[in-house]
Order: structure tokens, then sequence, then C-alpha cells
């Protein structure tokens, strides 16, 4: 049995509803600018506390956040932990699947004769290849999706869209990922996780007390 999707979207309004809205307007850019304009449009912005505050903003699509949020909802509820998780390690699978599929350069490596025309972040380990798509971007939108998903308060929606896009344009502003992988991984992020949201979340076994209690509650 699987969940309605018009239920799961239904849930999920306050954040996919914005969310189309802006991938559609990436997807305009995508297709009328050339990767290389877009790339330095984003470059030639930099201060000193967008260098400060992306350098630790992206740090929350690195695959820690879910752990420790996932250790937290385990307090709570079972179930919900588990969406967590298992969007999670889906979400995962499909972008290195496709990462090591298309072994496409990063900006450091694309843009290597020009490098000197690039702005970079101090301190920030540049790398090489593997750009598409982003994989912090993927994870981003997979923990904004799953927490709108399972979070009471649905305005909240909005508010995990927002810390989404700031750790996407966090790829971009420390030059570890172009427009495109930035757009594909937050598709990825959220429509894999609807889709498994969608199938899994219909299974009978997660809504039994054992999966919606937590440890605290146990």
């Amino acid at each position: 049995m699987k969940m309605p999707l018009h239920v799961v979207l239904h849930k999920l309004r306050f954040f996919f509803i914005p969310y189309l809205i802006i991938l559609t307007i990436c997807l305009i850019i995508k297709l009328t600018e050339s990767r290389e304009d877009i790339y330095f449009l984003v470059n030639k912005h930099h201060n000193i506390f967008g260098d400060y505050f992306f350098s630790y903003a992206t740090d929350f699509g690195s695959g820690l956040a879910v752990p420790v949020i996932a250790c937290i909802l385990l307090f709570y509820s079972y179930r919900n932990a588990f969406l967590l998780v298992s969007s999670f390690i889906l979400t995962v699978i499909v972008s290195q699947a496709i990462k090591f599929a298309y072994h496409a350069p990063r900006p450091t490596m694309y843009f290597k004769a020009q490098i000197g025309k690039l702005y970079l972040v101090k301190g920030i380990h540049m790398l090489s290849w593997n750009s598409f798509p982003s994989g912090h971007t993927v994870q981003a939108f997979t923990l904004a999706t799953v927490l709108t998903y399972i979070t009471p308060n649905r305005w909240l929606g909005f508010v995990y869209l927002l810390v989404a896009i700031f750790i996407g344009y966090s790829r971009m502003y420390l030059s570890q990922h172009f427009f495109e992988d930035v757009t594909a991984g937050s598709m990825i992020g959220v429509m894999c996780t609807v889709m498994w949201i969608t199938f899994i979340d219909g299974k009978e076994f997660l809504h039994t007390k054992k999966w919606t209690r937590g440890s605290l509650r146990g």
C-alpha cells in the first residue's frame, strides 16, 4: 500500500509550491544563460561576511546534519527517524551513482586555464572532479523535504526551503559546484524523497504504536 501522492504533497505544500516556482526560474536561467556567465556572476560577488558565513553554512549539507537530527528524532518517533535515514540513503545512492557516471569537472578544474580570474575563499579545500550533481545540495533538500513532511507546523516548510537554498548557494559561492549541479541536486533531493515517502509511509507497520513512539516514550 502506498501513501496517496496528493496527501504527501498537501503536507509539503508550503515547501513544494515555492520550490517549484524557484525551480522553474532556475531552469529558465539555465536555458537563457551560459554556464560561464552564471558562474562568474556568482563568483564576483564576495565579501568577508559571505566568506565566513558560507564556509560554515555549507557544512549543514555535508552529511553530518542528518545523523545528528536522526538521533534527536529517535527520542520522539522511530518512524520519523526511519523516514529521514531511509530517504537520505536513497538520495545519496542516486546522487553518487550519477556523480561517478558523469565524472564532471568542478569549477577549478573546468577553469584551470583561467584560475587566476577565480575568487577562491581561503581555507576551503578545492575539489576537482565529480561535480554533477551537488551532493551537499541533494542532502540539504532531502532533509528539508522530510522535515517539512514530519513537522506538525507546515509553515516551517518555507523556512526549511530557505535553509536548503542557502546551502545550495554556498556550493556555488565556494566554487565547488556549478549552477546546474546545484539545481539538479535539489531536484534529486526533492523528487526522490517525495517518491520514497509516497511508497514507504503507506506501510502499515510504520503507523503502529511500536514505530510512532520514541525512546523517550518507550
